[in-house]
C-alpha cells in the first residue's frame, strides 16, 4: 500500500500544486455556474443571485492565493532528501516546509525534534533564518515548549547534528515534563511540536 503524502513529507508541494489548483478550480467554477444559469433564467444579471455568487468567490480567491504560493514552491532535490533520510534514524523529522508569517517567510527543507531541541537545514539562499528560528521558538514556547531552534545553512553540520540527536536521543527526552494535549492523545511530545511548526507552513 502506497504512502500518503501529507504535510511534512517529501513530495508534498508537488502533490499540492495539482490539488490546490483542482480545489481552486471546483471553487470557481460553483459560482460561476450559478451565475451564468442565473443569467440565462432571469434574463438580467441584476439579481440576488449574483450577489451570492460574488460572495461565493471569496472562498476561490483565497484558494487561489494558496494555490499560487504553492506553484511557486519547488520540491526538494530528490538526492539532498535521500541524503538527509539517511541520517534521520528514529528523529523526528519534517521536510518541505515554507514558513510563513506577516513580516518575513522561507523555505526549509528539512527539520529535526529531539526532545528540547529543534535543528533544521534551508537552502533557501533568500530566507532569513535568524528571523525564522526565533519565530519558531517564539511560536514553540507560546504553546508549552521550551525548545531552542537552529536553522543551518550548511549541510555537512546538519547530517552531523541528526547524527548526534540519534546517539544521545534518550539523553536528550530523559526528565523532560510533558502534559498529553486532549485534542492529540495519541500523540507524542517531539509529534506534537513537529505539528505547531506544521501549523506555519504552507
Amino acid at each position: 500500500m502506497s504512502h500518503k503524502i501529507t504535510k511534512g513529507d517529501y513530495g508534498y508541494f508537488k502533490k499540492e500544486k495539482l490539488r490546490r489548483a483542482l480545489v481552486t478550480f471546483v471553487l470557481f467554477l460553483i459560482p460561476l455556474t450559478a451565475y451564468f444559469v442565473g443569467w440565462a433564467y432571469f434574463k438580467t444579471r441584476m439579481t440576488i443571485v449574483t450577489v451570492i455568487v460574488v460572495v461565493g468567490c471569496l472562498p476561490a480567491c483565497k484558494s487561489a492565493v494558496s494555490t499560487i504560493m504553492v506553484l511557486l514552491r519547488s520540491s526538494m532535490d530528490e538526492k539532498l532528501y535521500q541524503q538527509i533520510r539517511a541520517h534521520q534514524g528514529k528523529l523526528q523529522m519534517a521536510y518541505e516546509l515554507y514558513l510563513t508569517s506577516y513580516e518575513k517567510s522561507g523555505g526549509v527543507d528539512a527539520v529535526a525534534i529531539c526532545g528540547n531541541q529543534v535543528v533544521g537545514y534551508s537552502t533557501d539562499k533568500k530566507a532569513d533564518l535568524a528571523f525564522l528560528e526565533r519565530q519558531v521558538q517564539q511560536i514553540l514556547q507560546q504553546n508549552g515548549y521550551g525548545v531552542k531552534v537552529k536553522f543551518l545553512r550548511e549541510l555537512k553540520p546538519f547530517l552531523e547534528r541528526l547524527d548526534s540527536m540519534n546517539l544521545h536521543r534518550e539523553s536528550l527526552e530523559k526528565d523532560i515534563k510533558f502534559k498529553l494535549d486532549e485534542r492529540y492523545p495519541d500523540l507524542t511530545r517531539d509529534e506534537l511540536i513537529k505539528h505547531t511548526i506544521l501549523a506555519i507552513s504552507l
